[in-house]
């Protein structure tokens, strides 16, 4: 089953299930199943019967698209996390994740332009598999994490090389408005069978820039889940980003940084594709 938050044809704020290229609305002006996509992950409302297809209705296409699990208060994410960009950075081997937080209002959908920022002349991309969770999280173990993963998204974590390299904190870097692009679809993790098989692909222009499996992850999920929770408790509908391939525009050679007109994607096997084209702010 894959989910989606979006305006509907009266443009309120809705969610629903896709089905075929339609969406079928469980959001208050459908059959109310809950008000949006995070407050039916919180309340573990997600197990729809068939009868959605009873449900108001309206096509994909020509669809105005949210990000998919908006209300989140902590966007977690991790850094150099596969081992290509580990390289590709001439980073050293290091025992713990990277961590760094990303503002919830940073969030963006699919299929909306997305600003570069005037103050920034490094702009790049970095296609990412994002988790949401499902429950109190607090010190878990690894053998215990996937029991606190509700399901997955995809995440361009778009980045203002210029101003992650201010200094050693990457925080201004990773917080522009319309930088966290999210979706379009959420897939739960009992539809998914294995996740370190996901494929994820980045392309801008169409030219393949990232390519690699979940399973080239330096820290894998259950590793994350475990390192995060040590420092902070994790509650339903929270976010976890988990960590971009190499063959992001800083390592190119000569470097590439997107501008006004780009079309950037990023595929995941089963979670759908997240676009979003450029504008100059």
């Amino acid at each position: 089953m894959r989910y989606a938050s979006y305006k509907n044809q009266s443009a309120t704020d809705t969610w629903g299930v896709e089905d075929g290229g339609v969406l079928y609305d469980l959001g208050s002006s459908g059959l109310n199943v809950a008000p949006s996509l995070h407050e039916a992950i919180v309340a573990g409302r997600l197990d729809i019967a068939p009868e959605y297809h009873e449900a108001p209705k309206q096509p994909v296409e020509d669809t105005e698209f949210l990000p998919v699990v908006g209300g989140s208060p902590k966007v977690i994410c991790i850094g150099v996390n596969y081992m290509t960009h580990k390289d590709e950075t001439g980073r050293p081997d290091v025992e713990f994740p990277t961590v760094f937080s990303r503002f919830a209002d940073t969030l963006w959908p699919h299929g909306k332009d997305a600003t570069i920022p005037a103050e920034s002349v490094k702009y790049d991309y970095e296609g990412e598999v994002a988790l949401v969770i499902s429950k109190t999280a607090w010190k878990v173990s690894r053998e215990e994490a996937f029991d606190h993963v509700a399901g997955y998204s995809v995440f361009n974590d778009f980045s203002a090389r210029d101003w992650q390299r201010h200094t050693g904190q990457w925080i201004p870097g990773k917080n522009f408005p319309e930088s966290g692009t999210f979706g379009p679809y959420y897939v739960p993790a009992e539809d998914i069978e294995d996740i370190e098989q996901l494929a994820i692909q980045t392309r801008v222009n169409g030219e393949i820039r990232q390519d690699a499996k979940l399973s080239d992850l330096i820290f894998d999920i259950p590793a994350q889940i475990e390192y995060v929770t040590k420092f902070t408790k994790l509650n339903p509908g929270d976010i976890i980003v988990t960590g971009t391939p190499g063959g992001v525009g800083l390592f190119m050679d000569p470097p590439t940084f997107l501008k006004d007109g780009d079309v950037v994607e990023v595929e995941v096997t089963g979670l759908g594709t997240l676009t979003n084209t450029m504008v100059q702010g």
